[in-house]
């Protein structure tokens, strides 16, 4: 008896595994850095991860519908549930503390970007990469805020985070899409070098995460690395950051 073929599933979950960390640390970083962390950071932890299924759905859509690619359609209904349930969990937090709005703003462009990059077909671009980092980074900024600290006061550590995963960027694809190319590799030792500059500037201990950073960056390339094994690598490198930043700050 002939087997019918099953109609694709919708892909709820996004398989961007390397950008969970980085959704985490920043603002796990802010929220105990904070005075007093309590259940609204919980709820906006929620629309954050939420908001970023959203938006990959959402660009992954534009990216299919625009070359007239009937799978588009499996992103659509996460897209709007993901929105949907983002618009809920974040509701109570933006009532409560209207300046979240001009934090939304101030990520509107990054994310412009991003959306960008995918109706072009150019995810894997570095910029688009960077685009990303930057508002990931500027959540520890507002986590910090949501539990009634100054985000002037935790500049130190959420530009450390912008430093390692600024990095991680140019590293991966060193890894993996441009593993064979020279000018790749030598741009990501050079930005993970700068890294340990500005890191070590900003607290003696930091010097010590970001000098593995370098290792890492300078010696994996061309070892021939399985995907798993980097992701896990670099898991682990996430959590020696988060763990620093809670030590030294």
């Amino acid at each position: 008896m002939a087997r019918t073929r099953s109609k694709p599933a919708y892909v709820w979950i996004p398989d961007q595994h390397g950008a969970w960390a980085m959704l985490a640390v920043p603002f796990l970083a802010g929220t105990f850095l904070a005075p007093r962390p309590g259940w609204a950071h919980v709820l906006l932890f929620a629309a954050w991860v939420l908001g970023y299924a959203a938006a990959f759905h959402a660009q992954q859509w534009l990216r299919l519908h625009t070359r007239g690619l009937r799978s588009a359609r499996r992103h659509g209904r996460p897209a709007l549930v993901a929105a949907a349930a983002c618009a809920a969990a974040g509701a109570v937090p933006a009532v409560l503390h209207p300046w979240l709005w001009a934090a939304c703003a101030a990520a509107a462009p990054f994310v412009l970007v991003n959306t960008w990059y995918a109706w072009r077909g150019r995810e894997r671009a570095l910029l688009n990469g960077l685009a990303a980092v930057v508002p990931a980074c500027g959540m520890l900024l507002v986590a910090v805020r949501l539990g009634g600290g100054d985000p002037a006061d935790a500049w130190a550590p959420a530009l450390a985070c912008l430093l390692y995963f600024g990095g991680t960027v140019p590293y991966v694809k060193t890894m993996i899409r441009e593993r064979n190319s020279r000018a790749h590799y030598r741009g990501s030792v050079s930005f993970h070098a700068a890294a340990l500059a500005v890191a070590a500037c900003l607290s003696p201990w930091l010097a010590l995460p970001f000098t593995a950073y370098l290792a890492r960056a300078a010696a994996l390339p061309g070892r021939g690395l399985r995907v798993g094994v980097v992701g896990a690598t670099e898991l682990a490198a996430s959590l020696l950051l988060l763990v620093t930043l809670l030590l030294v700050s």
